[in-house]
């Protein structure tokens, strides 16, 4: 979700295996599996972040010219991670649902929707159901 992605620090991306720690208050930390596609953009984004600020201290990975100039090295704003979906006129959950469907009317399995989007096992069920209503879950593996 897009509040999840102010608190994330540079650390958490870790590009070598393909991974995203996500931090949410009171939760365990949540390993993403990134996608090509994704994996591309971050380095991609990385690499643009030392190009801008090289001397920056700040530990976030996502930064603003605000934020990096600010010695306390805050997170980014809530504006700054929700202004870009505003723009385009769609919120950061609907965008969310949308991709976690159509990933589930590319595939029947329910462990990659959890892998690449956090769910619960309960929620990909869910999401597998309603883009497979031909398909029933197997009685004896459930």
């Amino acid at each position: 979700m897009v509040d999840d992605l102010a608190p994330l620090l540079l650390k958490d991306l870790v590009r070598s295996r393909g991974q995203l720690r996500v931090r949410r208050p009171g939760r365990s930390g949540h390993i993403v599996y990134l996608d090509e596609l994704t994996m591309d953009l971050a380095t991609a984004w990385v690499v643009e972040r030392f190009r801008r600020w090289p001397t920056t201290t700040n530990p976030h990975l996502i930064v603003s010219r605000v934020s990096v100039a600010d010695d306390r090295n805050p997170m980014v704003s809530t504006e700054v991670t929700r202004k870009p979906f505003r723009r385009i006129g769609i919120s950061p959950g609907r965008l969310r649902e949308d991709r976690i469907y159509d990933e589930a009317r590319h595939t029947d399995d329910p462990v990659r929707l959890i892998r690449l989007f956090g769910l619960g096992q309960t929620t990909a069920m869910k999401y597998v159901m309603a883009a497979h209503p031909d398909r029933r879950p197997d009685p004896i593996q459930a």
